[in-house]
Parts: C-alpha cells; structure tokens; sequence
C-alpha cells in the first residue's frame, strides 16, 4: 500500500510542478508591470498548491476507500494468471 501511495504522491507532485511552471512560463510572457507579474505569479502558486493539496488528499481518501478491492482485485488477476499460464504448459 505504502507504493501505491508514494506512487500516487509523485503523480500530483508532478502535476504540481508542471502546473506552477506553466503558469510562471505563461506570466512572463504577458506583458505586464513588474510588480504586477509578481503577485500574479503569487497568486498562481498559491492556487497550484491549493490545487495539489487538494488532488493528494482526494487520492489518499480514494486509497482508503477501495485499497483493499484494488489490492484483492490484483492478487486474484495474479493468481489467474498464474493458473492459466500452468494450464497452457
């Protein structure tokens, strides 16, 4: 389970980062004050990281609710797998 989590973790973190820096990119080409593309820039981190809080907490309940059928979904897969790949030989 701990994978699955630290899986899902660098997902948004990924996402995260992707999200800011296109913001940042997209700032600093717009034709705008200093001054002005700093607290738009603020303002954009601040909604990313809301943002990916949000997408990680979302994930960990999501974990929480139906880890168990997606781990017992997965072992029985394996397990026919196994069984056919036993048939077949």
């Amino acid at each position: 389970m701990s994978e699955r989590n630290s899986s899902i973790g660098t997902i948004v973190a990924a996402f995260a980062v992707g999200a800011i820096a296109g913001a940042a990119v997209a700032l600093l080409f717009a034709p705008a004050t200093g001054e002005e593309t700093r607290r738009k820039l603020k303002e954009k981190a601040r909604e990313g990281r809301d943002r990916a809080e949000g997408l990680a907490r979302e994930g960990r309940e999501f974990i929480e609710r139906h880890g168990d059928q997606v781990a017992s979904a997965i072992h029985r897969g394996r397990e026919a797998f196994d069984q056919a790949r036993k048939e077949t030989l």
